[in-house]
């Protein structure tokens, strides 16, 4: 007798069957590297709506059931302000995947939406900061977020670009201002792309991020983030290898060949390398001199 599958198990079946290169081993792939969850964790899986988070919550679900590293997990759903619509739909989502979510509720987009310089950036402040607190409020030690291969690339770039520095989006972050908190980002290995194929192949459909700016399209061709998303896909078209050269650069950082950097907040210059250095050649030069008569 043939076995009749549930929906949620047909889309779990996807992800370690179907799209287990692309999805599945990428993400265990990148807990393991980064040693992103560790023995005792109480992790808040931050869930936004969108595609990249619901899957990273499913296969967070999917890892706690089978995996032999002891860990706990909460699955946080923030309403920022969605309207009724946005907040059904990410509601039914996560009742689809079967995933068992805390809601609770913030004036984000309100006090955001209220700026008219950089509210995406001031928006995914506060985000952060509400959900460490929601988390913390719940005994966990980390959050988990949905940023992908593309976010650290375009991320990237953008901080050259735009920003004037070298940052890269690590995998793993202390917090600055919520002692003893982490976040980590699971979904560090997967592509964009096969995100979308999973999605479209399962027939689902996710809210975007579902503010003013982009609902009323003001944030729509215009982001830097998707100028640079495109920048990089005209570039791929003569280089074929630039996204993994760029994902490449930031865990080969050449040190030798940098002019300044910074390191917990303190600045350092090559000068003081140069300046270290020939005091040491100095030092051994004194050591191999003849004594005197």
């Amino acid at each position: 007798m043939s076995r009749t599958f549930t929906p949620v198990q047909l889309i779990e079946q996807t992800i370690v069957r179907r799209y287990h290169e692309q999805l599945w081993s990428p993400f265990c792939k990148a807990i393991k590297r980064y040693r992103l969850i560790q023995p005792g964790d109480k992790i808040a899986v931050c869930i936004s709506g969108g595609k990249d988070s619901m899957l990273m919550a499913k296969m967070i679900q999917m890892l706690h059931r089978h995996s032999e590293i002891p860990f706990e997990a909460v699955y946080l759903i923030m309403d920022p302000g969605y309207r009724e619509i946005n907040r059904k739909t990410v509601e039914s989502n996560a009742r689809l995947l079967e995933i068992p979510y805390t809601i609770f509720e913030s004036d984000i987009f309100e006090v955001a939406n209220g700026q008219e310089k950089n509210p995406c950036f001031l928006c995914a402040r506060m985000r952060r900061g509400c959900l460490y607190g929601k988390a913390r409020e719940l005994g966990c030690n980390k959050i988990a977020l949905g940023h992908h291969y593309d976010d650290v690339i375009e991320t990237t770039v953008m901080a050259m670009f735009y920003g004037g520095q070298l940052q890269a989006m690590s995998p793993r972050l202390k917090a600055q201002h919520f002692p003893g908190m982490e976040l980590i980002r699971p979904m560090y290995l997967i592509r964009e792309d096969d995100i979308i194929a999973w999605k479209n192949a399962n027939d689902l459909n996710f809210i975007q991020c579902a503010c003013r700016f982009t609902e009323n399209g003001q944030n729509g061709g215009g982001s830097k983030r998707l100028e640079t998303k495109r920048l990089i896909r005209s570039l791929k078209q003569t280089n074929p290898t630039i996204e993994s050269n760029i994902f490449s650069s930031i865990h080969n950082l050449q040190l030798d060949g940098m002019v300044g950097w910074k390191y917990k907040g303190r600045d350092y210059s090559f000068l003081d390398t140069l300046k270290n250095e020939e005091e040491e050649d100095g030092r051994l030069g004194e050591d191999k001199a003849p004594a005197g008569r």
